[in-house]
């Protein structure tokens, strides 16, 4: 096979590399944008706000605010929750412990096991209610933070096919610069069939 018809093939096979890759990256970008606006926007209508920063000055076990949440929730205090990071704390570092510190640990299963065993007792199905609606609350959250993650995988994935994308496109570059300086008759494995020089004694 010519040199110059190899090169022309690896040339072309890079292009369409390329192309795929920045294709790809456009594609990720947009999901990228997609679940970061789309979180922030269903965020907002919830309109859940973090604690104030003077709740955090007297944390006590038992009350609203625990000794437990002031490394993670006090960083967010006074804020708005609009964020994926901003929801996994307040699903697992504000709503699971006040859940945990309900009867049966705050698993709906069986305060509702235990409600349906007692249908006489209102405490028990006052706390099935709150169960229900905290379990619930948090699971939303954690999606939304999942979806956020996505999201966030999407953009670095993004940026990862760009940069393949263009250097896929400085290698097609180098190589018709290659092609046009090879000669038309240079054979790929012409140096194969070159003869070894004969020594001289």
């Amino acid at each position: 096979m010519r040199r110059k018809t190899f090169d022309a093939l690896l040339t072309t096979g890079g292009l369409v590399v390329a192309v795929v890759l920045a294709v790809a990256g456009g594609l990720l970008a947009w999901g990228h944008s997609f679940a970061a606006s789309n979180v922030h926007n269903q965020l907002a209508k919830q309109q859940i706000f973090f604690p104030p920063k003077a709740a955090f000055a007297s944390a006590k076990a038992g009350t609203e605010i625990t000794p437990s949440m002031i490394p993670s929730v006090s960083r967010y205090a006074g804020q708005q929750l609009l964020t994926g990071a901003q929801a996994k704390v307040y699903a697992d570092d504000f709503i699971a412990v006040h859940l945990s510190e309900m009867p049966y640990g705050g698993v709906y299963a069986k305060v509702s096991a235990a409600a349906m065993a007692n249908p006489k007792d209102q405490a028990l199905a006052a706390e099935k209610t709150t169960t229900f609606q905290g379990t619930t609350l948090r699971g939303m959250l954690l999606n939304a933070y999942a979806f956020d993650k996505m999201g966030q995988i999407a953009g670095v994935a993004s940026t990862a096919s760009f940069i393949g994308s263009g250097v896929m496109l400085l290698l097609v570059g180098l190589g018709i610069i290659h092609t046009r300086r090879t000669k038309p008759d240079t054979e790929v494995m012409a140096f194969l069939n070159a003869k070894a020089p004969v020594p001289v004694e």
